[in-house]
């Protein structure tokens, strides 16, 4: 699936496992060690979202036109897509504003090889990148960590950078509309990452660093602003419990 998981064996994630006094979440040197083995762990359907977007990427690729991965962390998406594309000429740029991310990410570009004309590594904000003549943007799990007040400007510059016919794949954590239903898929979210081995206290520590970063919205949010964007078309291609990926049409 991801080619570079063929190269790099991930490190496992520990970092809550120990009592800890509280302190807010930050993609700093210690996650970036983690992150493949907290991803894989912490969010369900995630390998057939990354797959699925590679082959996205594959459809609506067009000739002399750019991808952007925004918030690429360790390029999970942007490797993926690499592979999916194979050979072929294409412009791939990837920004995420943690230089712990970025320079793991370059590494692992040199690790793989044969995509020094093809993928460019930027270490940036993405409120201040320049998007342009892009047929395909993508924020995975990227959205929900901007402040609110900057979500709607970010989506309208994407709008603005796409071609016609190009897509935006926006990737979430939501809440629902429904309080019972949100805590139900709440609850069955947590028992999912009790499955893959964390405990109440990592969940719960976990829970209690991203609460004043990670701030998700209702799908209904989303589409609202998609659609006040400009985008003519949106919908859900995967959901998971309190997880969902969706595509949007310029």
């Amino acid at each position: 699936m991801v080619l570079y998981l063929t190269y790099i064996k991930p490190l496992k994630d520990d970092l809550y496992k120990a009592k800890i006094s509280k302190e807010d979440f930050v993609f700093d040197e210690q996650v970036a060690e983690v992150f493949d083995d907290m991803i894989a762990r912490s969010i369900p359907g995630y390998a057939t979202m990354i797959s699925t977007l590679g082959e996205f990427a594959k459809r609506y690729y067009k000739s002399d036109s750019k991808i952007y991965d925004l918030g690429c962390s360790l390029g999970g998406v942007t490797f993926e897509i690499c592979e999916q594309l194979g050979e072929s000429d294409f412009n791939l740029i990837a920004i995420d504003n943690s230089e712990a991310m970025i320079e793991r990410l370059v590494q692992r570009k040199s690790i793989i090889g044969g995509l020094e004309d093809r993928v460019e590594i930027l270490c940036e904000d993405i409120n201040d990148s320049i998007i342009e003549n892009a047929s395909i943007v993508i924020l995975n799990f990227t959205l929900q960590f901007l402040p609110l007040k900057y979500r709607s400007r970010l989506i309208k510059r994407i709008y603005d950078g796409l071609i016609p016919g190009g897509i935006l794949i926006l990737s979430e954590k939501i809440v629902l509309g429904d309080e019972n239903l949100n805590d139900l898929f709440v609850e069955m979210y947590h028992k999912f990452k009790e499955s893959n081995g964390y405990s109440k206290l990592e969940i719960s520590q976990k829970r209690l660093a991203l609460e004043n970063i990670l701030i998700p919205e209702t799908i209904s949010m989303h589409k609202n602003r998609l659609v006040s964007a400009g985008f003519r078309s949106f919908e859900i291609w995967f959901q998971h419990l309190n997880f969902a990926s969706t595509i949007s049409l310029k």
